[in-house]
């Protein structure tokens, strides 16, 4: 673990309704009675005869959004399909066009143009392909006349130019099974994941892979991450400005609302100071974690806050997580990225020293050890933050100027990666939860924030629950 403060998509998705708030304020009751004997006694009829019902085939479906961004979802199927239904089934937010070819994909998850106008973009376009076991193919006919019969299938679509490069696939599978492995952990009481903190990590995993936080349930009927959250994420917020900034990034990446009296960023912005604060006073991972907080809620970033993060470089390069601690690539890495989403250029010397910085510190596994030096080894949290950070930048992480000895930051995530889809912390130290679900956003293409690619609308406050008073 080396964030000091302290998925894929195995979720199964809870049905749509007409009342999901009301199935919301539901599952949050269920929360806070506990009611365990009673919702063990009402699922588990309906998780056999669920199984028993159907021996569904699966597929997976990846998005490619940009250069780097996926998405990926697990879609089964119990009969022959189509790649334009497989798409459909995947609850991707689709907007298609008909024409006297065939319906023609115009946007997915945001991406694209409307369906009044399929083909807005003239350099761009949704390309549809399939994975052959060892590269990407052309479909020689449409998604709608296409046929997908037995699992393992993996369909693809790529948002770009004509001839424009598919990212490998073997990250997006890595976080698929990662994402797998992350929702077997889930707690069917409760939503969550032992703590507010490790339900955030998963949130801010479920973000990256465009997963709305009310569908992740453990079984159907049972709460949810964000039930979760909406009754422990505010006393989460007020542990301090970092949580406050996590809790936003996971808030607005997963569609979730925020908790009714969670603190936000700006609630920790100290006008004496003119950044961001705690009882501790000014730290540099915490101010970038509330910058990159703020920026997904929209909220205002004081540029006196953004100029304190800049000043906070160290001469060599760099920021420590708080004053004495040492430079470390954790820091740098949250901090290069809340400058970057805070629209500080890329050319700034504090954002170019920093990235200079990170490549001399990476080992020649293709990984980044938390404190660079002699005989420090890579993990898994400091290498997929490092990873984001590249990302923020406009960089390829698997490519040249990222590699070392043959071995890029991307390799060093896949080998840590072990057969379950859980990844280790170092080599040898077993499955970790927060290992894997920090990876997740890394191996998916996703900087922080984690914001939609559309519009995002205004973040709404979770409903209050008042529960009756109990005396003797």
């Amino acid at each position: 673990m080396r964030d000091p403060h302290d998925f894929p998509t195995g979720f199964p998705v809870a049905p749509p309704s007409p009342s999901g708030r009301a199935r919301h304020i539901l599952g949050m009751l269920l929360l806070a009675l506990l009611t365990t004997a009673a919702l063990w006694v009402s699922l588990s009829p309906r998780l056999s005869l669920r199984a028993a019902a159907q021996t569904p085939q699966q597929a997976t479906l990846i998005v490619q959004l940009d250069d780097q961004a996926r998405v990926t979802r697990p879609v089964t199927f119990t009969a022959p399909i189509s790649g334009f239904a497989l798409l459909f089934a995947s609850g991707l937010d689709v907007v298609y066009a008909d024409s006297q070819f065939g319906p023609s994909v115009c946007a997915i998850e945001g991406v694209g143009c409307p369906a009044t106008d399929c083909f807005c973009d003239a350099n761009r376009y949704w390309g549809y392909s399939y994975w052959d076991g060892s590269a990407w193919q052309s479909y020689p006919v449409g998604a709608s006349s296409s046929l997908i019969t037995q699992t393992g299938a993996i369909e693809g679509w790529r948002w770009g130019a004509f001839g424009d490069a598919v990212t490998p696939i073997s990250p997006t599978l890595a976080a698929d099974a990662a994402l797998a492995w992350v929702a077997a952990r889930q707690v069917i009481t409760t939503g969550g994941y032992g703590s507010a903190g490790s339900t955030v990590e998963t949130m801010l995993a479920l973000g990256a892979n465009h997963q709305a936080a009310a569908t992740a349930v453990a079984a159907a009927g049972a709460p949810s991450v964000e039930d979760y959250l909406a009754v422990y994420g505010a006393a989460y917020s007020r542990s301090g400005v970092a949580a406050a900034g996590k809790l936003a990034l996971a808030v607005v990446g997963a569609e979730a609302c925020l908790p009714t009296t969670a603190l936000t960023p700006r609630d920790y912005f100290s006008p004496t100071l003119g950044t961001y604060s705690t009882m501790s006073g000014p730290m540099s991972g915490p101010v970038a974690f509330a910058i990159l907080g703020a920026v997904a809620l929209s909220e205002t970033v004081p540029t006196s806050a953004v100029n304190a993060l800049v000043a906070a470089a160290q001469p060599a390069g760099g920021w420590e997580w708080a004053p004495g601690w040492g430079v470390d690539t954790n820091a740098t890495a949250v901090a290069l990225q809340a400058l970057i989403a805070a629209g500080v250029p890329l050319s700034a010397p504090a954002v170019a020293d920093g990235l200079a910085w990170l490549g001399a510190a990476q080992n020649d596994d293709g990984g980044f050890p938390y404190s660079p030096g002699p005989g420090a080894d890579s993990d898994v949290n400091s290498t997929a933050y490092v990873v984001q950070a590249i990302l923020a930048a406009g960089q390829d992480p698997d490519g040249p100027a990222w590699t070392v000895a043959g071995h890029s930051a991307l390799d060093y995530l896949l080998e840590m990666q072990l057969p379950d889809g859980s990844l280790e912390w170092q080599s040898g130290s077993g499955a970790n939860l927060l290992a894997t679900q920090q990876a997740i956003p890394a191996l998916l293409g996703r900087p922080f924030p984690l914001r939609p690619t559309d519009a995002p609308g205004p973040v709404v406050r979770c409903p209050g629950v008042y529960l009756p008073q109990i005396s003797r």
